[in-house]
Protein backbone atom coordinates (compact mmCIF):
# COMPACT_ATOMS: atom_id res chain seq x y z
CA UNK A 1 0.00 0.00 0.00
CA UNK A 2 1.37 3.28 -1.15
CA UNK A 3 0.81 4.90 2.78
CA UNK A 4 3.29 2.29 3.99
CA UNK A 5 6.35 3.01 1.85
CA UNK A 6 9.40 4.63 2.28
CA UNK A 7 8.36 7.88 0.61
CA UNK A 8 6.83 9.01 3.04
CA UNK A 9 9.32 11.00 4.90
CA UNK A 10 6.98 12.92 7.47
CA UNK A 11 3.47 13.42 8.98
CA UNK A 12 3.01 15.88 6.00
CA UNK A 13 3.89 13.24 3.39
CA UNK A 14 1.06 10.87 4.84
CA UNK A 15 -1.31 14.00 5.17
CA UNK A 16 -0.83 14.96 1.04
CA UNK A 17 -1.30 10.88 0.63
CA UNK A 18 -3.93 10.62 2.56
CA UNK A 19 -5.71 13.91 0.69
CA UNK A 20 -5.05 11.67 -2.62
CA UNK A 21 -6.08 9.14 -1.57
CA UNK A 22 -9.37 10.77 -0.55
CA UNK A 23 -9.35 12.51 -3.68
CA UNK A 24 -9.51 9.09 -5.64
CA UNK A 25 -12.02 7.63 -3.27
CA UNK A 26 -14.76 10.71 -3.32
CA UNK A 27 -14.47 10.38 -7.21
CA UNK A 28 -15.02 6.43 -7.43
CA UNK A 29 -18.09 6.72 -4.92
CA UNK A 30 -19.33 9.36 -7.36
CA UNK A 31 -18.93 6.98 -10.32
CA UNK A 32 -20.68 4.08 -8.13
CA UNK A 33 -23.65 6.01 -6.27
CA UNK A 34 -25.71 6.49 -9.84
CA UNK A 35 -25.67 2.50 -10.62
CA UNK A 36 -27.01 2.05 -6.60
CA UNK A 37 -29.76 4.78 -6.87
CA UNK A 38 -31.01 2.92 -10.07
CA UNK A 39 -30.66 -0.59 -8.54
CA UNK A 40 -32.48 0.28 -5.23
CA UNK A 41 -36.19 -0.57 -5.42
CA UNK A 42 -37.32 1.75 -1.68
CA UNK A 43 -37.76 5.43 -2.84
CA UNK A 44 -36.94 6.85 0.72
CA UNK A 45 -33.20 4.89 -0.41
CA UNK A 46 -32.90 6.31 -3.82
CA UNK A 47 -33.54 9.58 -2.50
CA UNK A 48 -31.20 9.13 0.28
CA UNK A 49 -28.43 8.08 -2.22
CA UNK A 50 -29.36 10.98 -4.30
CA UNK A 51 -28.56 13.06 -1.65
CA UNK A 52 -25.52 11.66 -0.90
CA UNK A 53 -24.34 11.97 -4.83
CA UNK A 54 -24.32 15.44 -4.41
CA UNK A 55 -22.70 15.73 -1.12
CA UNK A 56 -20.05 13.04 -2.04
CA UNK A 57 -19.66 15.94 -5.49
CA UNK A 58 -19.13 18.88 -3.06
CA UNK A 59 -16.95 16.66 -0.65
CA UNK A 60 -14.34 16.14 -4.08
CA UNK A 61 -14.39 20.05 -4.30
CA UNK A 62 -13.54 20.76 -0.56
CA UNK A 63 -10.68 18.05 -1.28
CA UNK A 64 -9.24 20.19 -3.93
CA UNK A 65 -9.89 23.29 -1.86
CA UNK A 66 -7.71 21.49 1.18
CA UNK A 67 -5.02 20.25 -1.48
CA UNK A 68 -4.86 24.28 -2.42
CA UNK A 69 -4.95 25.49 1.16
CA UNK A 70 -1.90 23.39 1.74
CA UNK A 71 -0.09 24.78 -1.33
CA UNK A 72 0.09 21.35 -3.00
CA UNK A 73 -1.55 20.46 -6.43
CA UNK A 74 -4.29 18.53 -6.89
CA UNK A 75 -3.06 14.71 -7.65
CA UNK A 76 -5.29 11.58 -7.66
CA UNK A 77 -3.67 8.47 -5.76
CA UNK A 78 -4.75 4.87 -5.53
CA UNK A 79 -7.45 3.70 -2.48
CA UNK A 80 -7.53 -0.38 -2.42
CA UNK A 81 -9.56 -0.56 0.39
CA UNK A 82 -12.61 1.96 -1.65
CA UNK A 83 -11.70 -0.24 -4.65
CA UNK A 84 -12.06 -3.31 -2.84
CA UNK A 85 -15.71 -2.25 -1.22
CA UNK A 86 -16.93 -1.22 -4.30
CA UNK A 87 -16.12 -4.23 -5.95
CA UNK A 88 -17.84 -6.25 -2.93
CA UNK A 89 -20.92 -3.91 -3.14
CA UNK A 90 -21.20 -5.04 -6.89
CA UNK A 91 -20.88 -8.71 -6.17
CA UNK A 92 -23.43 -9.05 -3.51
CA UNK A 93 -25.94 -6.70 -5.25
CA UNK A 94 -25.48 -8.96 -8.42
CA UNK A 95 -26.04 -12.02 -6.23
CA UNK A 96 -28.89 -10.90 -4.20
CA UNK A 97 -32.92 -11.33 -5.06
CA UNK A 98 -34.76 -7.77 -5.35
CA UNK A 99 -36.66 -8.45 -2.08
CA UNK A 100 -33.73 -8.12 -0.17
CA UNK A 101 -31.91 -5.30 -2.61
CA UNK A 102 -32.21 -2.48 -0.45
CA UNK A 103 -30.68 -3.99 2.47
CA UNK A 104 -27.38 -5.42 0.58
CA UNK A 105 -27.13 -1.48 -0.93
CA UNK A 106 -27.22 -0.41 2.23
CA UNK A 107 -24.81 -2.84 4.29
CA UNK A 108 -22.32 -1.86 1.41
CA UNK A 109 -22.93 1.65 1.55
CA UNK A 110 -22.54 1.74 5.14
CA UNK A 111 -19.46 -0.20 4.59
CA UNK A 112 -18.11 2.76 2.48
CA UNK A 113 -19.36 5.32 4.97
CA UNK A 114 -17.10 3.57 7.60
CA UNK A 115 -13.77 3.78 5.59
CA UNK A 116 -14.84 7.14 4.82
CA UNK A 117 -15.44 8.34 8.59
CA UNK A 118 -12.13 6.81 9.43
CA UNK A 119 -10.09 8.31 6.48
CA UNK A 120 -11.52 11.62 7.15
CA UNK A 121 -10.82 11.21 11.16
CA UNK A 122 -7.02 10.38 10.67
CA UNK A 123 -6.71 13.17 8.02
CA UNK A 124 -8.44 15.62 10.42
CA UNK A 125 -5.72 14.51 13.44
CA UNK A 126 -3.05 14.58 10.73
CA UNK A 127 -3.96 18.64 9.84
CA UNK A 128 -4.29 19.79 13.29
CA UNK A 129 -0.88 17.90 13.99
CA UNK A 130 0.69 19.39 10.82
CA UNK A 131 -1.05 23.30 12.28
CA UNK A 132 -3.29 22.93 9.63
CA UNK A 133 -6.44 24.11 11.20
CA UNK A 134 -8.13 25.65 8.00
CA UNK A 135 -7.55 22.05 6.67
CA UNK A 136 -8.93 20.22 9.64
CA UNK A 137 -12.12 22.61 9.15
CA UNK A 138 -12.86 21.95 5.67
CA UNK A 139 -12.68 18.06 6.26
CA UNK A 140 -14.88 17.98 9.29
CA UNK A 141 -17.47 19.07 6.77
CA UNK A 142 -16.78 16.09 4.68
CA UNK A 143 -16.59 14.17 8.01
CA UNK A 144 -19.93 15.67 9.37
CA UNK A 145 -21.54 14.56 6.02
CA UNK A 146 -20.45 11.14 6.20
CA UNK A 147 -21.33 10.74 9.50
CA UNK A 148 -25.15 11.87 8.97
CA UNK A 149 -25.41 9.79 5.53
CA UNK A 150 -24.26 6.82 7.38
CA UNK A 151 -26.98 7.74 10.28
CA UNK A 152 -29.70 7.84 7.61
CA UNK A 153 -28.49 4.56 6.28
CA UNK A 154 -28.89 3.19 9.78
CA UNK A 155 -32.77 4.67 10.30
CA UNK A 156 -33.83 3.93 6.85
CA UNK A 157 -32.93 -0.27 7.41
CA UNK A 158 -34.44 0.06 11.03
CA UNK A 159 -37.27 1.40 10.28
CA UNK A 160 -38.54 -1.36 7.75
CA UNK A 161 -35.89 -1.94 4.65
CA UNK A 162 -34.74 -4.93 6.86
CA UNK A 163 -37.69 -5.76 7.96
CA UNK A 164 -39.13 -6.24 4.08
CA UNK A 165 -36.02 -8.07 3.44
CA UNK A 166 -36.55 -10.58 6.61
Amino acid sequence: MALFTKSNDSLNDLFVRGLQSAYYMEKEIVDALPTMIETAASQELKQALSNHLQETKDQVKRIMNVFELHGVGVKTGSCPAIDGILKEAKSIASDTQQKAIDAAIISSAQKVEHYEISSYGTLISWAKALGRDDCADVLEKNLQEEKAADARLTKLAEEGINRMAA
